[in-house]
């Protein structure tokens, strides 16, 4: 399985989401899996990129074709009730950005 997400002709969007979690944590990884279930079967959903490390900090990046999309996602029941439990459960602090792709490329040899 690639770590990289397709990569797609821009313009499209970003969701950039970045968390240092609790140390108790108790049903997070359920609800991580569940939630990127959820978010692939999404219209406009392009992919997602992440990696965390040990103790608990990690960045989330998906991907998505556009603000419709996106503000589907973010109204999905499923997906509300994931976000109030990071707040009151998971996340001992979070950013999240949203950023619209203009150019993308892949490499080594990149953009020539």
């Amino acid at each position: 399985m690639s770590r990289f997400a397709p990569l797609f002709e821009p313009p499209y969007y970003a969701v950039i989401f970045t968390a240092q979690r609790q140390h108790d944590d108790l049903g997070y990884a359920a609800m991580a899996d569940r939630m990127g279930e959820l978010a692939a079967a999404q219209p406009g959903y392009l992919g997602v990129e992440s990696t965390r490390d040990q103790g608990g900090f990690g960045i989330t990046v998906s991907y998505w074709a556009d603000e419709a999309a996106l503000s589907g996602w973010k109204a999905v029941a499923e997906h509300l009730l994931a976000q109030k439990l990071g707040k009151t459960r998971w996340y001992e602090y979070y950013t999240l950005r949203v950023a619209k792709v203009e150019r993308a490329y892949s490499g080594p040899e990149g953009r020539m």
